[in-house]
């Protein structure tokens, strides 16, 4: 079974989550574009929410990481701020090949976020192969994971 691979991004991020999605549909990737579908001003929290809800919905496929998040603004910061108000979504902003390969491996990241205006075409598509390529290792990482949704239940 293919992994899914949920994009979406705001005005900021449009090119590179355009470029993202076609490199991912040459791919093993199913890509579900979530939007937006023009470079039309639009605000990054209604994205990530999109995303973040079809990502949860997705279940176990979610849990085991058969199904992934790429958002991407102007830097990924907001998109990360967004999409971290989600219980059970764990988005990382990655700047490079090695971040991208820890947020998976010892954070279990199941979002990448990315920002336009940060990274170039070309790295950000190396960025995102990582973080598709790379399981989450479990183990004592495990551990510190639960620890995020216990410690956000006690607020």
């Amino acid at each position: 079974m293919p992994r899914t691979v949920l994009i979406a991004s705001d005005h900021g991020g449009f090119a590179l989550k355009n470029a993202l999605a076609q490199t991912l549909r040459e791919t093993d990737c199913e890509v579900e574009d979530l939007g937006p579908d023009c470079t039309g001003s639009c605000d990054y929290p209604v994205f990530a929410d999109k995303l973040c809800r079809r990502l949860l919905d997705a279940g176990e496929d979610a849990q085991n990481g058969q199904v992934l998040g790429i958002l991407v603004c102007g830097t990924g910061l907001g998109m990360s701020m967004a999409a971290n108000r989600f219980a059970g979504v764990r988005a990382a902003v990655c700047t490079c090949e090695f971040m991208s390969r820890m947020a998976r491996a010892h954070n279990n990241a199941n979002v990448l976020c990315l920002g336009e205006r940060v990274v170039g075409q070309g790295l950000a598509q190396d960025i995102a192969r990582v973080f598709l390529a790379t399981a989450f290792e479990g183990g004592r990482h495990l551990r510190r994971i639960d620890l995020f949704d216990s410690q956000a239940n006690k607020s």
